[in-house]
């Protein structure tokens, strides 16, 4: 075991502070070997300190890189993530920590996201299911995670299968994804513009609801994407969990780039409004020049970062997330992130290594 070196410390108020620099810090410091200690973790938010999902990413790269922990424990507002080791697999089940009130909560696309560019710099195949929240509100989904995220980072050489085994709809759900990642070189992406189109797609996707529910989500994308002059692939999915619910997500591929966005059904809300929401949703980045949607920017952070070759894209609004983001890898890396553009703008994002 190689001797720690001194960490490198976060002000975890800076920016959003909030779970993207918690998230960003780890996944960095698992790969560089650099200890970090985050003081104020969550400080941004309105419940601080360290919660089940920052746990479950801790836990999990903490074994994959035998690393030494302190502070984390739920609620806790100052932690040490310690790597002692080049990261191996990660664990083969993830499930959601006890939070300091109660059962915790996780995104499973998001703490995938989080996992996979440690997971492909493992040197082995790596298999890992996350149980968790599948498909909720304003957060990353399953349809949008495996019909761009995943495409997205396999245009950087990383390669990863996922496969929903479970829905879990809402915060507290507990569905199932399960994830394979194979070792993978990383190389960047030059997307400054769109090129061709290489699909448009949509899907509706329900539990235990009534067989009309997913038809008429179907007919009112079509009937949408007619009125926008769209060839718009639509397609029902019908899904296992353990109570009802209903999700809407469209997206597109590009020769260079991607875009996506998603609605939760409600109890009270017809398919047709979740759908509408959803494609109106979609249309706002549809009609920009943005290469990659708000979101995505996010989550190809970490991967772009660590490619072998220089990296851009295009995203429509430059948020606070993405920017603290930006701040945590400059911390650990010695590379160039250059952002153009103001926040709540659109904006072009480089890196340079």
């Amino acid at each position: 075991m190689r001797p720690l070196a001194a960490p490198v410390v976060l002000d975890g108020s800076y920016g959003e502070g909030g779970p993207t620099l918690v998230r960003t810090a780890l996944a960095l410091s698992a790969l560089t070997q650099q200890p970090v200690r985050i003081e104020g973790v969550r400080a941004g938010m309105a419940r601080p300190g360290l919660r089940a999902e920052d746990l479950a990413i801790a836990r999990a790269l903490a074994k994959a890189t035998a690393a030494e922990m302190v502070g984390a424990q739920p609620g806790s507002d100052v932690f040490s993530f310690l790597p002692t080791r080049l990261p191996r697999t990660i664990p083969e089940r993830i499930e959601p920590p006890d939070d300091e009130d109660g059962p915790g909560s996780l995104t499973a696309p998001v703490v995938l996201t989080a996992l996979l560019p440690v997971a492909a710099r493992a040197g082995q195949l790596g298999t890992v299911t996350v149980v968790g929240e599948t498909h909720g509100n304003n957060v990353l989904g399953f349809d949008a995670f495996a019909g761009t995220t995943v495409p997205a980072l396999r245009r950087f050489g990383l390669y990863a299968t996922v496969d929903l085994l479970e829905a879990g709809f809402g915060r507290f759900g507990r569905g199932q994804i399960r994830a394979e990642i194979e070792p993978s070189a990383l190389n960047g992406v030059a997307w400054d513009s769109r090129g061709r189109v290489v699909d448009f797609r949509a899907v509706v996707t329900c539990a235990e609801l009534g067989d009309d529910v997913g038809r008429r989500g179907v007919a009112h994308l079509q009937r949408l994407a007619r009125s926008a002059g769209m060839l718009l692939e639509v397609e029902e999915q019908r899904v296992r969990a353990r109570g009802p619910g209903a999700s809407v997500t469209v997206w597109a591929e590009y020769e260079r780039g991607f875009g996506s966005a998603t609605a939760l059904g409600a109890r009270g809300v017809r398919i047709e409004s979740v759908a509408q929401s959803a494609f109106e949703q979609f249309l706002q980045w549809f009609r920009s020049d943005a290469t990659v949607d708000q979101h995505l920017a996010d989550q190809l952070l970490i991967t772009a970062a660590i490619a072998e070759t220089d990296v851009s894209f295009r995203t429509p609004v430059l948020t606070e997330r993405l920017l603290t983001a930006v701040w945590v890898v400059k911390q650990f890396l010695p590379i160039y992130i250059t952002v153009r553009g103001e926040v709540g703008q659109p904006g072009l994002v480089t890196v340079r290594h």
